[in-house]
């Protein structure tokens, strides 16, 4: 898996948990303005998971499932 695919996998986690946050005030809400705590709390929480997600203990659990950030080798001629 490169590196490109990882940072994609990691960011699609982070904005699945921030959506599967907010979907039961979106359902929930008749209007857009009701909505809006909850937008802002689901961005709260996937800014506050990138944060952790970049914790040197939860990289290398994420090392151990395959999606960690190491570099992978470069190629060889």
């Amino acid at each position: 898996m490169t590196a490109a695919n990882k940072r994609t996998i990691r960011t699609l986690l982070q904005g699945a948990v921030a959506f599967a946050v907010a979907l039961p005030a979106i359902v929930d809400a008749s209007g857009i303005p009701a909505a809006l705590p909850w937008v802002a709390g689901a961005l709260a929480v996937a800014g506050g998971l990138a944060r952790v997600m970049a914790l040197p203990a939860v990289e290398a659990i994420l090392d151990r499932v395959g999606l960690g950030l190491v570099d992978e080798e470069a190629p060889r001629p």
